[in-house]
């Protein structure tokens, strides 16, 4: 059994509006929704999970009445490994607890139901990650650059995920980046969680520390790649302008 947990806690302050940054119209409609589309054609959960904030619990939740999910509430904005976390006690009720929990993000509108199924298909002992290799920064994929970076060991196995504000100059360079999409094992997600830190200049509990915390367990980290395209996320007026021309297919 799985379950899919969707992050839409944040806010749409750099996309200039006052709705949750998951409900700003990507042409006439709430870009969650194209993931929505895709997370219910997947056939993986009847009933996803939606992290929100007690903010905007009410507004998410009515726009999306359409469909068959179930709300978290997040009540403190402590990052994305805090967000998961706070799911844990709504899974552990549950008559018949998931093997595995896949978390994807509200404001990335473009991965396809298919790819989904793949990260599921990959059944971790630990964790699946989801990364995509862009041709370099340039042209759109400049709204990548600030994107986690995937560290690889000279055996080509993924060592860590590190933040960019958290990276080296040379690790910027690396154009291996971090969709954010994940497969855990649940039982060993929940297990492990509590050791995450905001020992981070954002002071937040990244949930893609848990990457480390597998590799220092000497655990192997499994990956299911995908384009540019299906990792991209919104967070601000630019990138939603290209998530149109996308749309309107000026982009492959």
């Amino acid at each position: 059994m799985l379950r899919i947990v969707i992050l839409a806690a944040g806010k749409g302050a750099r996309m200039n509006s006052e709705l949750p940054k998951v409900l700003v119209d990507l042409k006439s409609r709430p870009m969650i929704k194209y993931l929505l589309d895709s997370v219910v054609n997947s056939g993986l959960d009847q009933r996803p999970l939606v992290v929100v904030s007690p903010d905007n619990q009410k507004i998410i939740s009515a726009t999306l009445s359409d469909y068959n999910l179930e709300y978290i509430i997040q009540d403190k904005q402590l990052g994305t490994g805090h967000a998961v976390a706070c799911a844990r006690a709504v899974l552990a009720q549950k008559k018949e607890a998931p093997e595995n929990i896949i978390v994807l993000y509200g404001d990335h509108p473009f991965l396809k139901s298919e790819s989904i199924k793949n990260l599921a298909k990959s059944d971790p002992e630990t964790v699946t990650i989801m990364p995509a290799t862009l041709p370099d920064f340039s042209g759109w994929f400049h709204n990548f650059y600030h994107w986690g970076r995937i560290l690889r060991n000279p055996a080509g196995a993924v060592a860590e995920i590190r933040e960019f504000k958290d990276a080296s100059d040379e690790e910027k360079l690396i154009s291996e980046v971090n969709s954010g999409f994940m497969c855990f094992n649940k039982e060993w997600l929940f297990k492990n969680i509590d050791r995450l830190t905001d020992h981070n200049q954002q002071k937040e509990y990244y949930l893609t520390d848990m990457i480390k915390i597998a590799v220092d367990e000497q655990q192997k980290i499994k990956t299911a790649s995908i384009g540019p395209v299906e990792a991209m996320g919104i967070n601000s007026l630019e990138e939603l302008q290209i998530a149109e021309n996308i749309l309107n297919q000026d982009y492959n």
